[in-house]
């Protein structure tokens, strides 16, 4: 007698590869630190994954998780599958002779003089460009989404190859009745006591929370946010303020908000991610012309 027809799982790779890393560490809030997601998100897309097969592969523990008998089994195999996946990414772009290449970007960056440059340089390529969210930098080059990715520090780099382009100042975005509103400047002192909107990623939370301070306390905690949009409806609210690149806040659509420069804080590093061994041609090119027309002089002249 014939079998049941079994309908085919529709793997999503990122999700096999959250439960690798939470297999690895048997630890949800490690893992979630790893890579760089909030632990309650992390959570959500084990459980995802879960649902697509069907089983239960890790049981939650009041110190942490441990592998089911379906976990045990499933682990090696999604090893296996992204194994394969990468391989798959690798040949087949090696196939395409390096005829086509894809531009990452975050946020409010302008890539477009470096592209239209690669272009007339190379008409016989596909050219395509991607905006990436600025937590989605790692992935989407070792997922193979995109082949470089012009982005701002600090994002994972492990089995990325980083090349500086730039710094870019920070300011402050507060809503526009705000008491610093209109200033023509301001320091770490004018802000110190409020409370700035939080990140998922440690390093990329200390960062833009000037967290410690230099005097070594701990910057007033915002809401936590994952998505661009919900930090500006945080702000806007009224519920924290932000430090920001200078493009972002320049590139705002919002008419409730504004930026003030900040003085005295470092700035952000402008960079281009691309994975280690890269052999795309395309992408040595698209170094070279960015190094040439990314520079930043556009944004140093809007702040």
């Amino acid at each position: 007698m014939p079998s049941a027809h079994v309908p085919p799982v529709d793997f999503d790779l990122r999700l096999v590869r959250y439960f690798t890393v939470v297999a690895e560490h048997g630890n949800f809030r490690r893992a979630a630190a790893e890579l760089r997601l909030a632990q309650p998100s992390l959570s959500r897309q084990i459980q995802s994954l879960e649902k697509r097969l069907g089983v239960r592969l890790l049981d939650r523990t009041t110190r942490g998780c441990r592998l089911t008998a379906a976990g045990q089994e499933f682990l090696p195999q999604a090893e296996a599958l992204l194994r394969s996946a990468e391989l798959a990414a690798t040949t087949t772009r090696a196939a395409a002779a390096s005829g086509a290449v894809t531009i990452g970007y975050v946020g409010g960056l302008i890539i477009t003089p470096a592209v239209r440059e690669l272009r007339s340089r190379h008409p016989e390529a596909e050219v395509t460009t991607r905006h990436l969210d600025w937590s989605d930098v790692h992935m989407a080059l070792l997922d193979h989404r995109v082949d470089a990715v012009v982005a701002r520090e600090p994002f994972p780099t492990d089995r990325l190859r980083v090349t500086p382009l730039y710094q870019e100042p920070r300011v402050l975005l507060v809503p526009t009745t705000h008491r610093l509103a209109g200033r023509e400047s301001v320091t770490l002192d004018d802000f110190s006591g409020e409370p700035l909107i939080r990140y998922p990623d440690p390093a990329y939370d200390a960062f833009w929370r000037l967290d410690p301070r230099p005097d070594g306390r701990p910057a007033p905690d915002g809401p936590l946010v994952e998505a661009h949009a919900d930090k500006l409806e945080s702000i806007a609210g009224g519920q924290a303020i932000a430090l920001a690149p200078a493009a972002d806040g320049n590139s705002t659509p919002r008419h409730d908000l504004t930026t003030v420069p900040v003085q005295g804080i470092e700035p952000c590093d402008v960079v281009i991610a691309t994975r280690t061994r890269e052999r795309n041609r395309l992408v040595s090119a698209f170094l070279e012309t960015a190094r040439s027309h990314l520079t930043g002089r556009d944004t140093l002249r809007r702040v």
